[in-house]
């Protein structure tokens, strides 16, 4: 490999010849050996759309010229129409406040756009990563800008799953609505309830959890970006800030508007933290869900065996025949993951000083990873477990029929100490509520199937 010299504030760096990326990105690569994975594609199309947009800004406020704001235009459109990306090769956990990743593309576009002007790689004297790509923007305001993008992206990713989701559960309730069970308090017997009822619970806790990642997503369209350093908006132009917010609204079809408090919008973490909590509920929910499935499908023989899971592969490698809820264990384990996540974003949120919070790409790292594992998987749990479940009829028909807490129906008819007596009697002989009650004459048979219905 060969090699060039470029020149930063510390002094020259060795740097790959054909390298996109400069001083700064050579010497990020030797101390942040992290997660062994670049940067999310979601968070570089951010940042590349906050330097474009920002350099037409600068344009059209004369603190740039039309030829070097061009070409960084140019470099930028490059970029995002799928060219260079290779060389945005910072560790997505990075330096405090991401100024190491802002620099792999400040130096990624400024060598592109040196390309496009005629001019070697690292010949900054003409175009500088700086002075030029990062014109009128800092780490601090640009990150948490990106921050806020990326993350809606993720949203407008996920929220389409949700409602997906949510209407295989009404659709698998409106199915199973005519098989009545026995319903299950403290993991004991319980009144019963249709097999309907319960997915319809699930389908309604789903909707609830969209709607609230939309409420926390909302929570993301003020962006400080201009700003700078503090969020007093130094060295920016006048009329700067509204035309790059407006430009970065227009390239990036979100609906980003001007955060009311700059200072804010550097200082707290408070909409991407409320973002995770509302994918750790999420969480909580599927958990819940995948759960119960796993109980309901227990068996054949030994366990619940109320619902049939449908065989994505063979369960067992001991066992010939195993079906196992393979699916349901994924989503468990998944939904542990964005918990442990949100623990880690709520720990960092609440770790900002002053003027700024520095954990953004720790953070970053943990609410992308959350979003990305729940859109990836969401579609694959409802198509290959939950569209595929069955009743087992026989067997829901067969419990409610022999389990005494059915007496309980029968308690405003004939009281409640005489109905734990024949909940007693029905464990200890073996014969239904049905059959005492009018064993012992104390209901025809009319009447008990009337209650009972």
């Amino acid at each position: 490999m060969s090699f060039r010299y470029d020149e930063d504030s510390l002094g020259s760096v060795e740097v790959p010849r054909e390298a996109y990326y400069g001083a700064f990105t050579a010497r990020a690569l030797k101390q942040y050996v992290v997660t062994g994975h670049a940067s999310h594609p979601d968070l570089r199309d951010s940042f590349v759309m906050i330097k474009r947009s920002a350099a037409r800004a600068n344009m059209q406020t004369g603190a740039i010229d039309a030829k070097k704001g061009d070409a960084i235009t140019r470099a930028c459109d490059e970029i995002l129409g799928g060219k260079l990306t290779e060389w945005f090769v910072v560790d997505m956990i990075n330096s405090g406040a991401g100024t190491a990743f802002n620099m792999n593309t400040n130096e990624v576009i400024a060598n592109a756009a040196l390309r496009i002007i005629g001019k070697d790689l690292g010949e900054y004297q003409y175009l500088h990563p700086n002075d030029h790509v990062n014109m009128s923007q800092s780490s601090n305001d640009t990150y948490p800008t990106a921050m806020h993008m990326s993350i809606l992206m993720g949203s407008e990713k996920l929220v389409p799953e949700l409602h997906l989701l949510k209407d295989s559960l009404q659709s698998k309730a409106d199915q199973f609505n005519k098989f009545r069970k026995i319903g299950r308090t403290h993991l004991m017997d319980a009144l019963p309830i249709t097999l309907g009822d319960e997915f319809a619970s699930y389908a309604v806790v789903i909707d609830k959890c969209t709607k609230l990642i939309q409420y926390t997503a909302a929570e993301m369209y003020p962006v400080a970006l201009g700003g700078t350093a503090v969020g007093s908006g130094a060295n920016t132009p006048d009329g700067y800030r509204d035309i790059v917010i407006s430009e970065l609204a227009d390239i990036s079809s979100l609906p980003l508007v001007k955060e009311p408090d700059m200072r804010h919008g550097l200082q707290s973490r408070f909409a991407a933290a409320a973002f995770s909590g509302a994918l750790r509920g999420l969480a909580s929910e599927l958990g819940k869900i995948s759960n119960d499935i796993r109980l309901m499908a227990s068996g054949p023989m030994a366990g619940l065996s109320e619902i049939g899971i449908p065989a994505v592969h063979a369960g067992s490698s001991i066992m010939p025949g195993k079906v196992n809820p393979s699916l349901a264990e994924c989503m468990n384990m998944i939904c542990y993951n964005v918990m442990g996540n949100d623990a880690s974003v709520s720990m960092a949120a609440g770790a900002g000083q002053f003027e700024l919070n520095v954990m953004l790409p720790g953070m970053l790292k943990c609410i992308l990873e959350s979003t990305d594992m729940l859109y990836s998987f969401i579609p694959i749990f409802r198509a290959n477990l939950i569209d595929g479940l069955t009743a087992n009829e026989g067997r829901l028909q067969s419990d409610i029929q022999r389990s005494p807490v059915i007496v309980t129906l029968l308690a405003p008819r004939i009281g409640y100490q005489k109905s734990a007596q024949l909940y007693k009697e029905s464990l200890a002989t073996g014969k239904t509520i049905r059959d005492l009650v009018i064993d012992m004459n104390l209901m025809t048979a009319d009447e008990v199937d009337d209650l009972l219905s």
